[in-house]
Parts: structure tokens; C-alpha cells; sequence
């Protein structure tokens, strides 16, 4: 598939509101997908609701949420490919590297 298509694709991607595009062209096949900036925020909530709903007294309750307030974070998310470990300290008899509070 010429990159010109793709590069096309790309931004008909970016001005619909489709996450997931896939083509295929003979034996050649492309899948464009993307991810919102809101999606992960989203699916924080959703998976935490069955685990109340599990209950069958709980159910009928379930019918009538109450609205949630969501507050968006400031500063900037990094988003990391990786899964890392925090330290606050160098070893648990020193000293944090931060306290809650200050600013990086």
C-alpha cells in the first residue's frame, strides 16, 4: 500500500471520531487505531461499578447512581510504554527524596 493512502488514512482518522480503522487491499492490510485522551479516565469508573453491582440486594440501587464529579488533573500526564517502580526514599531508614506538597 503506497504511504500517501496511509498518511490519508491517517488523517481521516484524526477529524472522525473513529478509534479503530482497518483496510485491506489484496494481500496487503493496514490497522490504524487510536486512543482518546478521555478513554482512560473512563474506564477507571466503569470497572469498579460491576464490583458494587455484584450483590443482588445491591442491584435495585444500582438503577439509580448518584452523578460523580470528576475533577481533571492539573499539570501535564506522562504516559510511559513500561511499568516502573516508585521509591521515595533510598532505603526505608532514609529520608524522602519528596514530601507531599512540594513541587518537581
Amino acid at each position: 500500500m503506497d504511504i500517501r493512502k496511509i498518511k490519508k488514512l491517517i488523517e481521516l482518522l484524526e477529524e472522525s471520531g473513529i478509534a479503530e480503522l482497518e483496510i485491506k487491499e489484496g494481500e496487503e492490510s493496514v490497522r490504524i487505531s487510536r486512543q482518546f485522551a478521555s478513554a482512560p479516565v473512563a474506564v477507571a469508573p466503569a470497572m469498579a461499578a460491576p464490583a458494587i453491582a455484584a450483590p443482588a440486594a445491591a442491584a435495585p440501587e444500582a438503577a439509580t447512581p448518584a452523578p460523580s464529579v470528576t475533577e481533571e488533573p492539573s499539570g501535564h500526564q506522562v504516559k510511559s510504554p513500561m511499568v516502573g517502580t516508585y521509591y521515595s526514599s533510598a532505603s526505608p531508614t532514609s529520608g524522602s527524596f519528596v514530601s507531599v506538597g512540594k513541587k518537581v
